[in-house]
C-alpha cells in the first residue's frame, strides 16, 4: 500500500478481508479434503461467512476503485479485486442445473471453489465452431481397448478420421508383463503387504531400478516402511524433496527404488538402466468419491447410461497406460511391467486394460521375470562391447 500512504481505511479494509477469508475456512470441514458443494451451501456457518466474506470483498473492492490511478501497484490490485469478486458471484449465482459441478476443496489453512463442467462436449463444440479449421488429436494415451469412442464421445467428435499407430519400441522382445499370483483382492487389509511380499525376488532380480506406483498415500506410505530393511537397494519416496530432485536422484543412483503416487503416473522419463521395473499397486479407478466424478456418474444413470464401462473403466484404462508408459522411453530401453491387481484376470472387464496395453509377453511365472532380467544384462554388456 505504499502508493497510499494515507489511506488508512484501505489497510484496514484489506486486513478485514484477509481475516473474513479465514473464517471462511474455519466454516468447512477442519481435515482437509474435497467434496461437493451442495452439501454444505446452506449450512449456517457457511452461509454467514460466505456473506460476509462477498461484503469485505465488495467493500475493497470499491475502496481500490477510488484509488486505482494512483499507481500500477493499486490498479493491479484493483483488477484482482474485481476478478475475484466476479468469480466468487459467478459460483453462488451458477445455477445447479446440471452443467457445471461445484464442488470446494480445503487445504491446512486455505481452501478454493470450483466449478467444472459436467461434459466439456458443449463448450469444445462451440470452440470449434468458433475456429473453422482441422483439427489434430494425438496422444499415446486417445484409445481405449484400440477403440476411440471414449475420447469421441468426451469431446462431442463426429465425422472423425482416426488412424491408430504401433509404437516405435519394440514391447514384444523389450518388455515382460507380470501378474503375481495368489495376491488377495484390493480391498483385503494386507493387500499391501501381500504386495511387497510378492515384489523382493522381482527386485532382486531387477537389481532395484524400479518405479513403484501407487493409486493411493496411504498404500504408499505403508509399502514404503514395509520396504525398509527388506532391500538393499536406496529406496525413494515422493515427498522426501521436490519431484525433479528426486528424479534426479533416482538417476544418478543407479539402482533406487521410488515410490510414488498419480504426480509420477505420468509426465516422468527415466531412460536407460536407471529405470527396469514398473509396478502398479491397483488398476486406477477414480475414487468414487471424487465430487466431480461422483457426479458425473450420476448424471450418466440419470441418462440411462452405464457409467462404469462408458467411463470408470475407459478412464482408469487410459490412467494405467499412461503409467505404463513410465517403463519403455527410448528403443533401446528393457524391462518388466508388474500390474498386481488380481481384477486384471477375474473379472470380464480385465481384457480392455490388457488389450489397451502396448503388445508384450505376459508371464505369471518369477522364474521368466528372473530369466528376463539375465537376458537383459546380457544384452545390454554386449551393447556396450559393440
Amino acid at each position: 500500500m505504499h502508493e497510499a500512504p494515507d489511506n488508512r481505511e484501505l489497510r484496514e479494509l484489506a486486513q478485514a478481508l484477509e481475516t473474513g477469508v479465514r473464517h471462511f475456512r474455519l466454516a468447512f470441514p477442519i481435515e482437509p479434503g474435497r467434496d461437493a458443494w451442495i452439501g454444505i451451501k446452506d449450512t449456517v456457518p457457511i452461509e454467514r461467512e460466505l456473506e460476509r466474506l462477498t461484503l469485505l470483498l465488495g467493500s475493497l473492492q470499491e475502496a481500490l476503485a477510488d484509488v486505482a490511478e494512483r499507481g500500477k501497484g493499486l490498479e493491479s490490485c484493483h483488477k484482482r479485486a474485481v476478478a475475484q469478486a466476479d468469480s466468487l458471484k459467478r459460483f453462488v449465482d451458477n445455477p445447479s442445473d446440471g452443467e457445471y459441478v461445484h464442488w470446494y476443496e480445503t487445504y491446512r489453512t486455505g481452501f478454493s471453489l470450483n466449478m467444472t463442467p459436467m461434459t466439456v462436449a458443449g463448450p469444445f463444440q462451440k470452440a470449434m465452431e468458433a475456429m473453422t479449421s482441422s483439427w489434430v488429436f494425438t496422444s499415446a494415451t486417445l484409445a481405449v481397448g484400440g477403440d476411440f469412442s471414449h475420447f469421441r464421445s468426451q469431446l462431442g467428435l463426429e465425422n472423425t478420421r482416426e488412424l491408430q499407430v504401433d509404437s516405435p519400441f519394440d514391447y514384444r522382445h523389450n518388455a515382460l508383463l507380470y501378474l503375481p499370483e495368489q495376491l488377495p483382492e484390493p480391498q483385503h487389509r494386507d493387500y499391501t503387504g501381500s504386495i511387497i511380499k510378492s515384489l523382493l525376488p522381482v527386485l532382486e532380480a531387477s537389481k532395484g531400478r524400479a518405479f513403484l506406483l501407487f493409486t493411493s498415500y496411504r498404500a504408499l506410505h505403508e509399502a514404503a516402511r514395509l520396504l525398509e530393511g527388506q532391500i538393499n537397494f536406496p529406496i525413494l519416496v515422493q515427498g522426501q524433496m521436490p519431484k525433479r530432485e528426486l528424479i534426479e536422484a533416482f538417476q544418478s543412483v543407479g539402482n533406487a527404488v521410488l515410490l510414488g503416487t498419480s504426480s509420477f503416473w505420468e509426465g516422468v522419463d527415466v531412460r536407460g538402466e536407471a529405470l527396469s521395473l514398473v509396478v502398479i499397486d491397483k488398476l486406477p479407478f477414480g475414487s468414487p468419491g471424487d465430487p466431480v466424478m461422483s457426479a458425473r456418474i450420476d448424471h450418466m444413470k440419470q441418462a440411462g447410461g452405464n457409467p462404469f464401462y462408458e467411463y470408470q473403466i475407459p478412464q482408469a484404462a487410459i490412467a494405467l497406460k499412461q503409467g505404463v508408459g513410465r517403463l519403455i522411453r527410448d528403443v533401446t530401453d528393457r524391462g518388466v511391467l508388474v500390474l498386481c491387481d488380481p481384477r486384471i484376470r477375474s473379472r470380464n472387464y480385465g481384457e480392455v486394460f490388457i488389450t489397451s496395453l502396448p503388445p508384450m509377453p505376459i508371464t505369471r511365472d518369477l522364474a521368466e521375470v528372473e530369466d528376463f532380467y539375465r537376458r537383459e544384462r546380457a544384452a545390454y554388456r554386449e551393447e556396450v562391447t559393440t
